[in-house]
């Protein structure tokens, strides 16, 4: 499902138009979007949490030429944690 067919697919749930669904997804993906960017977490209890990780620098190989070694910069990179109730939903339990 990619983010028009996800909008469509709300929109048909809520009986609201597909602009008006397109504005509440945004909504929802823009806010996420800031409270990782700003370091908290978000919780949707029974469907996951999203927070950020740090990954440390680290040495990795070139692909291209294996022999050379590259460093790699640490960083911060969003993840997500699935919760409780999307698992079994996943699972069919």
């Amino acid at each position: 499902m990619n983010k028009t067919e996800l909008i469509a697919a709300v929109a048909e749930k809520t009986e609201m138009t597909k602009v008006a669904s397109a504005k509440a997804v945004e909504a929802v993906m823009e806010t996420i979007t800031e409270a990782l960017a700003s370091g908290d977490s978000v919780t949707l209890i029974g469907f996951g949490t999203f927070t950020v990780r740090d990954r440390a620098a680290r040495v990795g190989r070139d692909p291209r030429n294996p022999e050379k070694t590259i460093q790699i910069k640490a960083s911060r990179v969003p993840a997500f944690k699935a919760g409780k109730g999307l698992r079994e939903s996943v699972n069919n339990k």
